[in-house]
């Protein structure tokens, strides 16, 4: 067991939060908190906590239905909602959001959680910003960080009086420390790590990680169009000769955390089971902790005339620790990932292509408008024609490009760099 150097505090809430405090585990002596439902969590806290998902997992389901699904669904995210990056403003003023979140605090909502770690002096390090607010209410008393999630976040992400709080926090640019700024954050509490991704698919030098992309540029690249223009690029980047290179391609799918957008991935292996069939194309489908979403899976699989384990497998664990530890383990043979632009934005920065689906809320529209900012995201055509438009973007080299765009222009050692800063403050 390693060494408890922070209490990680993280909420059971989708993936996002989990997701990102898994690379830490190390830190946090092999344990996540989890504010919504750790060992002793008072019954009415846990009740608030239930609904307030339940709800979110109801909504984020009904946005695909029309009209009033779709109003259903903007009434919420316009809570959440970015304002434009432009211009430079002040917008310290608190919002409805953190309004209604402290009201629950008052009434005493995460205070038995501070209370139990009362004689910590660890650092409070949390992806889940109303953690923070909680930790610095109830005066936690050690320093207190805040891993921001996505490309880019709302006023909700920053204290509810910015000029007055010690909360540090641990962002992913340039771009976001620069929001936090307008947010009223003072410059000495933001820090730029990289958000942290898992480091045993990177390694110290990134090693594995080169090792996997360079694998993965000659599957993309099929007609060689990239590697002739930039084989240079890759001789200087990533300095790996691919060892004992076999087909298949391997797409892995993925749902959201309320497991919306599973309907994809069956159009996925139906349109291309032929080449699943042929042993030209593996497909995972990622279920993550729903049973009910890998249900859906193993079905879809026989529908489509397929076996499981046939070129196409499920990654599912009820455990959430596991199914990041499965899922991370299958990205080392991905060569597309395809998903809606949640945190799984940030993988790009392990060379992993991402065909995008349809954005889900504010945030991922920002986070789909960062991925093509950076060259490693593609809007996916309609899942319906992947069998024809697929092949075209692999003939192109568009995906061994984007494989690239992302290895350059995204960061890849937030885990590490987070790491470091905690050590530094022993």
């Amino acid at each position: 067991m390693s060494e408890k150097k922070i209490n990680l505090v993280a909420a059971d809430m989708g993936y996002g939060h989990q997701r990102a405090a898994y690379p830490l585990l190390d830190l946090g002596g092999d344990e996540i908190i989890t504010i919504n439902n750790y060992a002793g969590i008072p019954d009415w806290e846990r009740e608030y906590w239930v609904k307030s998902l339940r709800s979110y997992e109801h909504i984020s389901r009904l946005k695909k239905l029309p009209l009033i699904g779709t109003l259903i669904f903007a009434v919420m995210d316009f809570f959440q909602k970015i304002p434009a990056r432009y211009p430079f403003r002040d917008l310290s003023q608190p919002i409805i959001q953190q309004k209604y979140f402290y009201r629950f605090i008052k009434k005493g909502l995460g205070k038995h959680l501070i209370e139990t770690m009362k004689d910590s002096q660890l650092p409070f390090v949390t992806t889940f910003f109303v953690a923070a607010y909680i930790a610095e209410y109830y005066n936690y008393s050690g320093d207190i960080y805040c891993i921001i999630c996505d490309t880019d976040a709302s006023r909700s992400w920053a204290p509810l009086h910015p000029a007055l709080s010690r909360t540090k926090f641990l962002v992913p640019s340039q771009k976001v420390k620069e929001r936090f700024l307008m947010y009223g954050v003072k410059e000495e509490n933001i820090i730029i790590t990289g958000f942290p991704l898992p480091k045993e698919n990177i390694g110290v030098n990134q090693e594995i990680l080169k090792k996997d992309l360079a694998r993965r540029v000659i599957e993309l690249d099929p007609s060689k169009k990239y590697r002739d223009h930039y084989q240079s690029l890759l001789d200087s980047e990533v300095q790996n000769k691919p060892e004992n290179f076999v087909p298949p391609l391997v797409i892995t799918y993925a749902v959201g955390g309320a497991g919306a957008q599973k309907e994809i991935g069956e159009l996925i292996i139906r349109k291309l089971a032929l080449e699943i069939k042929k042993n030209n194309i593996r497909v995972n489908l990622v279920a993550g902790n729903r049973v009910e979403v890998k249900e859906y899976f193993t079905a879809a699989i026989l529908r489509a005339g397929l076996a499981l384990g046939g070129g196409v497998n499920i990654i599912y664990s009820p455990d959430k620790i596991n199914y990041f530890s499965q899922f991370n383990n299958c990205l080392h043979d991905t060569d597309i990932l395809w998903t809606k632009p949640s945190e799984l934005s940030f993988y790009s920065a392990l060379g992993l292509p991402i065909i995008m689906s349809t954005p889900v809320g504010s945030q991922e529209d920002f986070n789909r408008n960062w991925l093509l900012d950076i060259g490693t995201g593609v809007d996916s055509p309609p899942p319906e024609y992947v069998a024809e438009w697929l092949p075209d973007l692999l003939a192109s080299g568009r995906l061994a490009r984007a494989a690239m765009d992302g290895f350059l222009n995204a960061e890849q050692m937030g885990a590490y760099k987070i790491n470091q800063l905690i050590n530094d403050k022993k």
